[in-house]
């Protein structure tokens, strides 16, 4: 029987190389949901015109390079088939990206994707890439680092790309075990029922990969301390969970929700004070389990969108600083 997820990682790999036949796997009439400042696109033309051709345009030799790619069945009301991945696009970053004004060097945009099926065909897409972290590259970025930032690397385990084993079932099953306590929190400890010790869903050496602002951190303490904790500071009535899909594959689980979260800024968050507004968050987890217990967890979330809701429009200050003569590391 063909693997629906080869197949799609193939037409993608494809598309992004620029093979005008590969323009085919994006249905004529999908509907695509990308992060800030993209947003949306409707129809075959309108995905190619601006989404798929600025990015090629902007980097010179680009290609794909996957990191995870998964697939099942959406266990969300919606239904459907989905594929979920995460990748970096690689290029010489020679020309602005959405106003992003280029490094002229060698840089990775990663991006959490998620795509539903329909007869070989993408009918539909929710996509957040990573713009503040191609200014972490070009030494232009506007907002301070929690965590370290680094690169994603591929699982441990290296088995993420089309896994083999079994339906995935279990591991959706300590995903949404994880979520349905994870709400609840202690506010002096910001610690939640279940997530840790021996019978907890993370694992002693857990390793969270978060996007750019937030970077990525080692066990639960250190994703406390470099994530948690400042979020739930700035966001203390966050809500999370509004997923529109969720989906098992072999020892991975995929989630997402466009928004996920909704939340008041009430605190000052990476050097943004406090707004008072009510907000929105998009959200892109994928997770590796082993043993019962989540190993690996990379998350991409829209912070273009997030930042842009309180006011801070992160291209143009990023280039503020280019032109100032911030050097480029």
């Amino acid at each position: 029987m063909t693997d629906f997820r080869a197949e799609i990682q193939q037409d993608l790999a494809a598309l992004w190389r620029g093979e005008a036949q590969a323009e085919a796997v994006i249905a004529q009439e999908s509907l695509w949901d990308v992060a800030w400042p993209v947003n949306q696109c409707a129809g075959r033309a309108e995905i190619i015109a601006d989404y798929v051709a600025p990015l090629r345009a902007a980097f010179e030799g680009l290609h794909r390079r996957d990191v995870i790619f998964v697939g099942g069945q959406n266990m969300r009301e919606a239904g459907g088939r989905w594929c979920a991945c995460i990748t970096h696009y690689i290029g010489n970053f020679t020309k602005p990206l959405f106003g992003l004004a280029p490094s002229h060097r060698m840089a990775w945009l990663r991006s959490g994707e998620f795509y539903r099926i329909e007869d070989g065909q993408i009918v539909e897409a929710k996509i957040i890439f990573d713009l503040p972290d191609l200014m972490v590259q070009a030494g232009t970025m506007p907002l301070p680092s929690l965590g370290t930032e680094l690169t994603f690397p591929a699982p441990a385990t290296q088995d993420g790309l089309l896994p083999s084993k079994g339906d995935g079932a279990a591991s959706l099953a300590v995903v949404e075990a994880m979520l349905s306590d994870l709400h609840v929190y202690d506010p002096e400890t910001f610690g939640s029922e279940g997530q840790t010790g021996a019978n907890g869903v993370w694992a002693d050496d857990m390793l969270w990969y978060g996007p750019a602002g937030i970077g990525s951190n080692f066990q639960w303490s250190g994703f406390v301390k470099d994530h948690r904790e400042p979020f739930l500071r700035a966001f203390p009535d966050r809500k999370g969970g509004n997923h529109y899909c969720r989906f098992g594959d072999g020892d991975y689980a995929a989630i997402s929700g466009w928004p996920s979260m909704t939340m008041t800024h009430q605190g000052a968050y990476l050097g943004v004070p406090a707004t008072g507004k009510a907000m929105t968050l998009r959200v892109m987890d994928f997770y590796r389990i082993a043993g019962g217990q989540i190993a690996e967890n990379w998350v991409t979330l829209d912070y273009g969108d997030l930042f842009h809701q309180m006011g801070v429009d992160l291209i143009e200050r990023s280039n503020a600083m280019g032109k100032q003569g911030v050097p480029r590391t």
